[in-house]
C-alpha cells in the first residue's frame, strides 16, 4: 500500500509550451512545488513545429509577468515590445531561457499517457478526492513511471491532433495511404528541399493558417513558372476568408488577406469553393482507368462529395484546425461541451459561430476547473476545437489557477486582462517585417478587472 500526503506533493503541469511554462513560473513565484512534463526532447516543441511563422501578437503580449520576474535575476533582457517575433525567436529569446530558469522542474522526453487518482479508476467513488493524482509518464524508451501530484494543469494545447481533410471529422478514403503527400500545418517557404517549391499544391482550409500557407506558397522562393497553388474551401463562397483588409482591427491579418487577394487576382492562386473532400486518390486511378491525364508518378487527386476532382497534385496542405487530445484523461472526471470539447462553463463564450476575440470575457480558475477536484484545463487545451487563442489570456488563466492552488482565492477571483477589441484571431501570421503598424492579434483596450463568479464570467480567447 502506498502512503502519500497530497498536500506535500507538487502541482503537475502537462506541456512545456508558453502557457505551461507560465503556469510553472506562477507557481514558483508563490513558493509552490511544481513539475512540468514535456513530450518533446526540448521545451515548446509545439511552437517549434511552426517556428518559421511570425506571430500577430507583439512581444509585449507574449511574455507573462511571473516569467519576467523569474527571468530577471538571470540577466535576461525583455525583447522590444513593439516587434513581432517568429515562433523560433519566441523560443530563443523567451521560452528556452524560461525553461532553463525553471531548471530540473521541467522534464523533457516525458509523455503523460494517463492521469488518474491513486488506486482509483473512473468508476470508483469512495475516498476519491482524498487520493492524490497519479500521472503515468512514459520515457522515450517505453518505460512508465508513476508520479504523484496534488493538482494537475493540462496545458498540452491542441497542435498534436490536427483535424483531417474530411469535413465530417474523420480522415477520408486514401488520406492515411497518401500521408507522405499531406502536410498538416503551415509550409516553410525557406526550408531546404522544400517539397512544395515549384509543385502543384492544394491548401485545404480557411482562416489565418490557410492564408499564411498561401502566402508562403506564392512567395518568390517557392513559386516558379511551373508552380500551381489551389485554395480549397468547404464554404460555397470565399466570403470573409480574406479578412477585413484595411478595416480589420488586426493590421497584420488584414494585410495577409490583402496579399492573398492580390495573388488570386494575379492568377497565382486558383480558388475552388464548396469542395468537401471525401477521398484522396492516386493520380493513376480514375474510375478504374489507369491514366487520368496527370502524366506524373506519385501525384494525387482530391475528390469531393459532389464528384468534382482536383487533379495532379504533388502536395496537399491541410489546415482545417485542431482538436484536443483527451485520451490520457479517460480515467478522470471531465465536464466538457459536447461540440467544442472545451470546459462546459467556458464553451458558451468561445463558440466560434457566435464570438470573436473581442466579444468574450476574461475568466479564471473556477471556469477551467473540472469535476475532478484539482484538475484544470488551460491555454489552447481549454479552447477545445475553438480556433482563437491569445497568449495573454492563457497567462491570465494560469495566474488565476496558481493563486487558487496557493490558497489565495481573492487574487484568483480577480482577473485583469487586456482584452482585444474585435476580430477572429488565428494566432499567427506571416508578413515581411518585424515592425508592425498595429497591436498584435487584436487591438487592445485597457485592463478590465472582472470578479469571477460562475457562468457569467466564462470566456476569453486563449
Amino acid at each position: 500500500m502506498v502512503s502519500v500526503v497530497p498536500q506535500e506533493l507538487p502541482v503537475a503541469v502537462i506541456g512545456a509550451g508558453p502557457i505551461g511554462l507560465a503556469a510553472a513560473a506562477e507557481l514558483v513565484g508563490r513558493d509552490q512545488q511544481v513539475v512540468v512534463f514535456e513530450q518533446g526532447n526540448e521545451p515548446a516543441s509545439g511552437v517549434r513545429s511552426w517556428g518559421h511563422v511570425r506571430l500577430f501578437s507583439p512581444w509585449s503580449e507574449l511574455t507573462s509577468p511571473a516569467a519576467e520576474k523569474l527571468l530577471a535575476p538571470t540577466g535576461w533582457t525583455p525583447p522590444n515590445g513593439k516587434r513581432y517575433p517568429t515562433g523560433t525567436a519566441w523560443i530563443t529569446n523567451y521560452l528556452a531561457p524560461l525553461a532553463a530558469a525553471l531548471g530540473d522542474r521541467v522534464r523533457t522526453g516525458s509523455t503523460v499517457i494517463g492521469v488518474s487518482r491513486l488506486d482509483r479508476d473512473l468508476l470508483v467513488e469512495s475516498g476519491r478526492e482524498q487520493q492524490p493524482f497519479v500521472l503515468h509518464v512514459q520515457s522515450p524508451e517505453g518505460s512508465i513511471e508513476r508520479v504523484f501530484a496534488r493538482a494537475v494543469i493540462d496545458a498540452t494545447g491542441t497542435l498534436s491532433v490536427p483535424n483531417p481533410l474530411g469535413s465530417e471529422g474523420y480522415p477520408v478514403s486514401g488520406e492515411t495511404a497518401h500521408a507522405d503527400r499531406i502536410l498538416y500545418g503551415m509550409p516553410d517557404a525557406t526550408a531546404d528541399g522544400n517539397p512544395c517549391a515549384g509543385k502543384a499544391v492544394a491548401v485545404v482550409g480557411s482562416g489565418a493558417s490557410a492564408l499564411t500557407s498561401l502566402i508562403a506558397l506564392t512567395s518568390d522562393d517557392v513559386h516558379t513558372p511551373g508552380s500551381r497553388v489551389v485554395w480549397v474551401l468547404r464554404r460555397g463562397t470565399v466570403g470573409n476568408s480574406y479578412g477585413g483588409g484595411d478595416a480589420d482591427e488586426l493590421p497584420a491579418r488584414g494585410a495577409l488577406g490583402a496579399r492573398v487577394r492580390e495573388a488570386v487576382t494575379a492568377g497565382r492562386i486558383e480558388v475552388v469553393t464548396g469542395f468537401r473532400t471525401i477521398a484522396v486518390e492516386d493520380a493513376h486511378t480514375n474510375n478504374g482507368d489507369t491514366n487520368n491525364g496527370s502524366g506524373a508518378d506519385g501525384r494525387v487527386v482530391l475528390v469531393s462529395s459532389d464528384g468534382r476532382r482536383i487533379e495532379g497534385l504533388d502536395q496537399v496542405v491541410c489546415v482545417t484546425g485542431f482538436r484536443p487530445d483527451l485520451s490520457f484523461l479517460s480515467e478522470v472526471r471531465l465536464d466538457l461541451d459536447q461540440r467544442l470539447q472545451a470546459p462546459a462553463k467556458l464553451a458558451p463564450e468561445i463558440d466560434p459561430n457566435w464570438h470573436s476575440c473581442g466579444s468574450v470575457q476574461p475568466h479564471g480558475y473556477d471556469v477551467l476547473a473540472q469535476p475532478e477536484d484539482g484538475l484544470y484545463l488551460a491555454g489552447m487545451k481549454s479552447y477545445g476545437r475553438a480556433p482563437s487563442f491569445l497568449a495573454m489570456t492563457g497567462y491570465e488563466q494560469v495566474r488565476s489557477i496558481a493563486a487558487a492552488l496557493a490558497g489565495d482565492l481573492d487574487a484568483a477571483g480577480q482577473v485583469e486582462l487586456t482584452l482585444p477589441d474585435t476580430g477572429v484571431c488565428g494566432g499567427a501570421g506571416l508578413f515581411d517585417s518585424e515592425e508592425g503598424s498595429g497591436g498584435g492579434c487584436c487591438g487592445p483596450v485597457g485592463p478590465q478587472p472582472v470578479s469571477l463568479g460562475g457562468l457569467s464570467t466564462t470566456g476569453g480567447p486563449s
